[in-house]
């Protein structure tokens, strides 16, 4: 049984697996990507993501092209959210794919492969949009937020 405080969620191998995920997606694209995880979202889980979004910085990227994937244990509820340059280009719906894998993952208590899954699947879509570019820098950490 998994705890549930954010930062005791996932074991250490399960953290790494999720930097190593973020690392390998960053590698073909400018693009960002944020794992965030909280207890509870309370009753808006995209409202909470969206102020979390502006917390930890991630509407400072260059061109705007951060994603983030944020995560309420507790609450069972997960939203994942582009910033402004992507949200302009992608069409909408862009990122069910990504929310169809984390679901089908979670339901099955693969957290931590269900969101290195999805952060791959989110740098793909980072890649059509945003290719890595020479000169291109990491511009927020690979970690996982709380």
């Amino acid at each position: 049984m998994r705890t549930h405080h954010p930062a005791l969620f996932f074991s250490k191998a399960e953290k790494e697996m999720i930097a190593a995920a973020i690392r390998e997606a960053e590698k073909n694209t400018s693009g960002e990507i944020r794992v965030h995880l909280e207890s509870r979202a309370g009753e808006n889980v995209f409202g909470r993501a969206k102020r979390v979004f502006q917390k930890i910085g991630m509407t400072r990227t260059a061109q705007r092209n951060g994603v983030l994937i944020f995560i309420a244990i507790k609450d069972r509820k997960f939203a994942v959210l582009g910033d402004t340059g992507i949200n302009e280009k992608v069409p909408e719906g862009f990122w069910n794919d990504v929310a169809e894998i984390l679901h089908r993952h979670f339901t099955e208590d693969k957290f931590a492969e269900g969101i290195s899954e999805a952060v791959l699947r989110v740098g793909e879509k980072l890649k059509e949009y945003f290719p890595y570019q020479a000169g291109d820098k990491n511009e927020l950490p690979d970690t996982i937020s709380y």
